[in-house]
């Protein structure tokens, strides 16, 4: 669902290419429950209502709200779509997808008469013929209500087995969509993130419920947010099904000819198969790469098919010795111990998230190729012997795409992920450096000189200092060689925030005179680490304390607490300014979450 109320133009199909439609359909298959999220356009810089006054990028819609999507959220009539219809968003900067969650699921047939119905009423709403003054409390209300029946928790017979997202990229280059939840529960601050690669073309992309369920608790109430990253200009995205949903299962079945399915993941074993030789008898230095062994891997690799080693050896050992032959970045989720193959075969495919009648198991021992099929009868085994004609057989023939070019790259960083977040527990300063901040700095300049005045036309829940500047003044600033500007942008491994912080340092003090960051990045332990770089450079610069002016007014308090983390104590207040100080002589607290690239780097 979405807007209807507020968002009800409608476009042809014309614009969806037949194959692209065709597309969509193949979800219906598939698909047998699915929730009804109702989506809208929010910013991802929103400081509701101050920001309509104070923002240029503020465009009103008719009632009232902000229009962060050039034309809205647009139908297009689809009746291949799993919803019949599909939505056509330009993003504009900041904009992004926002709803409250559940994952209450509706069968497929309900959950479409309930967006028919949500649509007439919506139609209905929009075109009654009434002043906007009097319909938009009556819209606004009535999506509000949608929120609240969307949030309430419910009983599912059945669990989700995904998040689907289906989209259409039209463009020529790739879009980057950070995927986001979070909790409704103040005590849990660690959202569940995804960078999502949306090639041109179509998408369909599977979130697995399993994934989710390692981080985040879905049982409680929580919101879920799209969000395009490093938009300068507008970028149009058409979706149709953006939501969780529970498949049917696949039924096994072999191709029309009777030969066995594609495969998705090679699983080698090691001793006398990817090498000669037996690692534990003698060593690395007498093993012996197989001939060609190196090109039937990167072949396969550059199809898009997965690579894993199910073997019994010393892991550490195992792992050396693929080094030394510059194989290992090929191979995901390596089952290296001495527990029978089959296991690790069973936790390869759960850790993949791939079937077991998906996966080809490489082995020189008829043993251990008999030990598998007994115990894992899906799995397909191949004699190592063989290994040459592997590129050559018919299960792996897949076409070449450069999503499948890809596919090793995206698995091994979520797999890094998950690894990594499972073992956060609530500890949040662990959860943020596995984020891998990276902080950028550089002085303002005319070609970011607009950014910079867009981000101080908005700024208000960390705008310290008050002011909001136009173009002009900042000319002036830019000419002021009294005064050093910093323009901060800031990404992590689950996007790009974009610019996100400015600062004015009075360098003859030094006094720093403003300083603002979008909320985006409140929490994060950024401006925390801007502040200690600052501090740190100009007292080595001047032999001086240094000096902050802080406007502390109810929107910006919270976040003030930056000040006092980072020890600068409060000598005076006038005019409502509180003119901060940090000691020269006092150590400048670095908590080593935030990996800081700047021109002019301070020595440690």
């Amino acid at each position: 669902m979405y807007e209807t109320e507020a968002n009800h133009k409608i476009e042809s199909a014309d614009c969806i290419p037949p194959s692209i439609a065709a597309s969509f359909s193949e979800s219906k298959k598939s698909v047998l429950e699915r929730t009804a999220i109702p989506w809208s356009e929010h910013c991802t810089e929103c400081v509701w209502p101050t920001c309509y006054t104070t923002c240029d990028l503020y465009t009103p819609r008719k009632d009232g709200r902000c229009r962060r999507f050039v034309d809205g959220m647009v139908r297009i009539p689809c009746p291949e779509a799993s919803n019949a219809y599909l939505l056509k968003i330009r993003f504009k900067r900041w904009g992004k997808l926002w709803s409250p969650a559940s994952v209450n699921l509706h069968s497929t047939e309900h959950a479409e008469r309930m967006e028919a119905r949500d649509y007439r009423l919506g139609t209905f709403l929009y075109e009654i013929p009434l002043s906007w003054r009097i319909k938009a409390p009556i819209t606004n209300k009535r999506y509000s209500y949608k929120k609240r029946i969307v949030s309430r928790a419910g009983k599912n017979e059945h669990e989700p087995t995904a998040f689907l997202i289906e989209c259409y990229n039209p463009g020529l280059e790739s879009i980057r969509l950070s995927l986001t939840l979070r909790s409704s529960i103040a005590e849990v601050i660690i959202p569940f993130q995804k960078l999502i690669e949306i090639l041109p073309g179509f998408n369909r992309v599977r979130v697995p419920i399993q994934e989710i369920n390692k981080s985040f608790e879905l049982k409680n109430p929580f919101s879920i947010e799209l969000i395009p990253n490093d938009v300068e200009k507008e970028i149009t995205l058409y979706f149709g099904l953006i939501e969780f949903v529970r498949e049917a299962v696949k039924p096994e079945k072999a191709s029309a000819d009777g030969k066995a399915k594609k495969i998705k993941c090679v699983i080698w074993d090691l001793d006398n198969t990817l090498w000669d030789g037996i690692l534990v008898e003698g060593g690395i230095e007498k093993l012996r790469l197989k001939e060609g062994i190196t090109e039937v891997v990167q072949g396969l690799d550059s199809r898009g098919i997965l690579l894993s080693i199910a073997s019994k050896n010393n892991r550490e050992d195992a792992i050396a010795a693929l080094e030394r032959f510059s194989l290992n970045q090929y191979f995901l989720c390596p089952q290296i111990s001495w527990q029978p193959k089959s296991e690790g075969i069973k936790q390869i495919a759960q850790q993949l998230n791939i079937g077991m009648d998906a996966l080809l198991f490489v082995d020189d021992s008829a043993f251990e190729l008999e030990q598998v099929k007994s115990v894992c009868p899906e799995v397909q085994v191949f004699d190592a012997r063989q290994y040459k004609t592997l590129p050559e057989l018919d299960v792996c023939q897949v076409p070449i795409t450069a999503e499948s070019k890809a596919r090793r790259a995206m698995y091994q960083v979520e797999s890094k992920r998950q690894e990594i977040a499972e073992s956060f527990g609530s500890d949040y300063m662990a959860f943020l450096r596995d984020c891998q901040i990276r902080l950028t700095m550089q002085p303002m300049s005319e070609e970011n000189l607009e950014r910079v005045h867009e981000l101080t036309q908005r700024t208000n829940q960390m705008n310290f200092s008050g002011n909001r500047y136009d173009r002009e003044v900042l000319r002036g600033i830019l000419a002021n060689p009294t005064l050093d500007t910093y323009v901060l942008s800031c990404k992590d491994r689950f996007g790009s925030y974009g610019v996100i912080g400015f600062s004015i340092v009075d360098n003859r003090e030094p006094r720093m005179t403003d300083l603002m960051f979008s909320c985006r990045i409140q929490s994060k332990r950024v401006e925390h680490a801007f502040l200690a770089y600052v501090i740190r450079k100009y007292i080595s610069q001047t032999g001086k304390d240094f000096c902050a002016d802080y406007r502390k007014t109810p929107r910006n308090a919270p976040s003030g607490k930056v000040f006092s983390d980072i020890g600068m104590k409060e000598v005076e207040v006038k005019d409502g300014v509180s003119r901060l100080v940090f000691a020269m002589d006092s150590e400048v607290p670095d908590d080593g979450v935030i990996d800081i690239h700047a021109s002019d780097p301070v020595l440690a």
